[in-house]
């Protein structure tokens, strides 16, 4: 059971810390070195690590059998010192998603590589543990972009679209972050129990998330 947790819980640790630092690289490169001085583009876990969400909670979904997700601690960003505030606060933000996603990709190539040296013969116990963490490499880092490009404040969707609307409507649309939780909550767990043909994690997350994964594995075996 370790061994099965560890393929699931490693490859989303580094995934949702990946995710933080790369809004802090972004916002460095385009003027604000917050998270830099805070010491937060740091590659070590522990700097970013919030024992809740990078710890507890994927620990329990993972061993309840539930979908994975989880957090870590926010980078800092201070918007006003961009040299854009508008428009590279929106890639500050986007940054996130777009490394899950190119993550996902360098990964799916590296496993078709993997796929390439092995064949074609059976796998080494430890390369197949290797192999099994690349797998859930690729669908957690597909599941994190999608599910953070919904736009429901404070997720990364969320400040896309206040950034693309005029300043005031933006300004009131990113204040519907401090519902940020229950919001998710009431969408992402009492709509289905209300009717399940609402249920946003089957209907909008799963099927560009399996789409992704499906094409990423067909790239892998054509490498391999």
């Amino acid at each position: 059971m370790l061994l099965s947790l560890s393929t699931w819980i490693v490859p989303l640790v580094a995934a949702i810390i990946l995710h933080e630092i790369s809004h802090g690289w972004v916002a460095n490169a385009f003027g604000d070195p917050t998270a830099r001085r805070a010491g937060r583009l740091s590659l070590n876990p522990v700097r970013h690590a919030d024992p809740v969400g990078t710890l507890i909670l994927p620990t329990v979904l993972a061993m309840s059998g539930a979908p994975i997700f989880g957090w870590a601690k926010p980078v800092p960003v201070n918007i006003s010192k961009l040299r854009n505030p508008r428009w590279h606060g929106i890639l500050v933000t986007a940054a996130g998603p777009g490394m899950n996603l190119a993550l996902a990709l360098l990964t799916a190539i590296a496993y078709g590589v993997l796929l390439a040296a092995t064949a074609p013969g059976p796998m080494s116990w430890g390369l197949s543990f290797l192999a099994a963490n690349l797998i859930n490499f690729i669908l957690i880092n597909l599941f994190l972009a999608v599910f953070n490009l919904l736009p429901i404040p404070p997720l990364d969707g969320g400040h896309i679209v206040a950034g693309l609307l005029p300043p005031r409507q933006g300004e009131k649309f990113e204040r519907l972050g401090r519902f940020g939780l229950p919001v998710l909550l009431g969408v992402l767990v009492v709509l289905p129990l209300v009717n399940p043909a609402w249920s946003v994690m089957q209907y909008v997350i799963v099927p560009p998330v399996r789409a992704m994964m499906e094409a990423l594995l067909d790239l892998a075996r054509f490498i391999g």
